[in-house]
């Protein structure tokens, strides 16, 4: 018998714990955690092991290279603090978070109240939900981070031996979660339904909690491998040693299938988007910016749509046979691996998702909300920080108007998804988005497996590494939001 109610759970009363000291359990065992000898293709090995690291020619001082667990920064420290005592470790995550605190608030937030504040789904049920959904993207970082979880929380260690060890009532949302990482758009009210009926039945309020756990999850393992995040200390690659030349290691444990360093070739590819990004960068970008502003002018409805359509034109196309084969250790979460992201537009019997028709502020929120207390005011304030976050810089440069830029990033990530914003002009996301980056979204969106190094340093090279983490915050949001606007209309549906 599976339990899917809640009950007590470590972590709940972290408030009791005294921070009048000077923390040095944190400042010590994030210190050890940070400070690791990590693989130099690492995409942000830095960012986990402060090391130097050399951009645009110039080398960066390694005090600044990451927050520091010590920061002066008041609210950074404690966010930190928090953390540490709800964990029991800085996970890298965290760290690499802490450049933005206002965002890094509202995520703790969210993801405590989700994994372990009130709700229809017991703890290791919600940890189990967890592994499944970033195995879809082989990150074997939150698979470890999770599976620990799952057995704190008294989870059955028999379950990890594969999906086919777990419960029928878990292995009832293989569907769900497979279509909600690779191709949102097909999720329907008959899947809802499905979970809904029989023996193993879901509640609709249990079928809103797994959704957001997988939808979560799913966007976490984007922004994993866009910043190139290292395994914890006390995981499986969590040492690891420099050598002169080894395949581009992915963060998360996979090697790369670019092997352009082990044999001495150069990608062709990469090449051609790193000159393509010298012909332009920031200059050029607050340049097509400003002019875009003074430039507005409304468009007929036809034209708009057309240039919907017509975004993905200037866009790389990624072939389904470069995904890199998971391990062992994330292989037995996976079911149908080749099931995975096609470029929407390919379908011509799709429709295209109006977000006038069905948004997160209108519709999803309420509904959210609704069989699930409280989340979409976590959601909600997660989403707007996200969005609306801005230092007004870009690089060098300040004073600087970055919501056309923002915008861009958000709209492109949820055009692949199929969602059209009808008050957005789309023609502006090949004028913003040069092609090195359009290609560098489109692939930790849609298959953040295959992310390498290279595919981080050729794009926004004179972007600072905290407003990169900014683009891939940006990257994380808008596609939780774009999976969770399709289930929670087809939840919707299924209800009317």
């Amino acid at each position: 018998m599976v339990h899917f109610s809640s009950s007590s759970h470590r972590g709940e009363h972290i408030s009791s714990f005294d921070l009048s000291g000077d923390l040095c359990g944190l400042k010590i065992s994030a210190e050890q955690q940070l400070k690791v000898p990590k693989n130099e293709n690492s995409i942000m090995c830095h960012a986990c092991s402060p090391t130097d690291s050399k951009y645009n020619g110039k080398t960066d001082n390694q005090n600044n290279e990451v927050v520091p667990v010590n920061t002066d920064t008041q609210q950074t420290w404690m966010l930190f603090a928090d953390a540490f005592i709800q964990n029991n470790r800085l996970e890298h995550i965290t760290h690499i978070m802490g450049y933005h605190p206002q965002y890094l608030d509202s995520f703790l937030k969210m993801q405590h109240y989700l994994l372990r504040g009130d709700g229809p789904l017991s703890f290791h049920c919600r940890h189990y939900i967890a592994i499944m959904a970033a195995a879809r993207h082989h990150c074997s970082y939150l698979v470890q981070l999770q599976t620990a979880e799952f057995l704190l929380s008294g989870g059955d260690s028999s379950w990890l031996k594969g999906l086919n060890h777990a419960p029928q009532k878990l292995q009832d949302i293989i569907e769900i979660n497979k279509i909600l990482a690779h191709r949102p758009w097909l999720i329907s009210k008959s899947h809802i339904e499905k979970l809904t009926k029989g023996s193993n039945n879901w509640s609709l309020s249990e079928v809103m909690h797994a959704i957001i756990i997988l939808s979560h999850f799913h966007s976490l393992s984007s922004f994993i491998f866009g910043c190139g995040i290292n395994p914890e200390l006390d995981h499986e690659g969590g040492f690891t040693f420099e050598s002169d030349c080894n395949n581009a290691a992915l963060p998360n444990g996979n090697v790369s299938h670019d092997q352009s360093c082990a044999n001495g070739q150069t990608n062709t590819t990469a090449t051609d988007c790193q000159q393509t990004e010298r012909e332009g960068g920031i200059r050029h970008l607050l340049s097509t910016m400003r002019r875009l502003q003074e430039e507005s002018v409304d468009q007929p409805e036809e034209e708009l749509v057309k240039r919907f359509q017509n975004v993905e034109t200037n866009s790389q196309k990624l072939s389904q046979s470069d995904v890199p084969s998971p391990k062992t250790d994330v292989g037995r979460y996976i079911t149908d691996s080749d099931f995975m992201y096609l470029d929407f537009f390919s379908n011509k019997d799709m429709s295209t998702f109006r977000a006038q028709d069905y948004s997160w502020e209108d519709q999803g929120f309420s509904l959210a909300n609704r069989l699930y207390t409280d989340i979409g005011s976590f959601l909600d304030d997660k989403f707007r920080v996200a969005s609306t976050l801005t230092y007004y810089t870009m690089g060098d440069n300040h004073d600087v108007d970055t919501s056309s830029f923002r915008r861009a990033v958000w709209n492109y990530i949820h055009c692949m998804y199929g969602i059209r914003h009808d008050d957005y002009d789309y023609g502006e996301v090949n004028q913003l988005l040069e092609r090195p980056l359009k290609n560098y979204v489109k692939t930790v969106t849609c298959f953040p497996e295959r992310t390498t190094r290279q595919d981080y340093e050729v794009c926004m090279q004179e972007f600072k590494h905290s407003e990169k983490v900014h683009v891939n915050l940006m990257l994380l949001e808008a596609r939780f939001q774009a999976e969770l606007l399709y289930a929670l209309r087809a939840i919707n549906s299924y209800m009317t």
